[in-house]
């Protein structure tokens, strides 16, 4: 008999202050990597889904964001320490305003 299933593993890649689309508040976000994995005989032998999303601490509300907007979030965290006040946006989702080209949309 042979044993497979996935497992998924849940990281927190940066704690980052942007302005939450659902609620309005400037709040801490945490921008998290969910990373799914296929096991065998509950072994993880290999990642089939990777998902990075953004979630308010001051709502709960989550929104998946693409892995290069991940990518440019995390960079961000680290170069202002993961701070207050780093990050300050326009929000995301629920109605978010067009975006002028090559503008980040977290920084005003």
């Amino acid at each position: 008999m042979i044993i497979f299933g996935s497992r998924s593993y849940l990281y927190q890649l940066a704690i980052l202050t942007l302005v939450c689309g659902r609620c309005g508040n400037p709040a801490a976000h945490t921008l998290k990597k969910r990373v799914s994995k296929f096991t065998l005989f509950f072994v993880p032998l290999f990642p089939f889904s990777t998902k990075y999303a953004t979630q308010c601490t001051f709502c709960g509300a989550e929104q998946q964001v693409p892995k290069e907007q991940a990518e440019q979030l995390q960079v961000q965290a680290q170069q202002g320490g993961g701070g207050e006040g780093q990050g300050h946006g326009q929000g995301y989702g629920h109605g978010q305003a067009p975006q002028q080209p090559g503008r980040n949309p977290y920084q005003r």
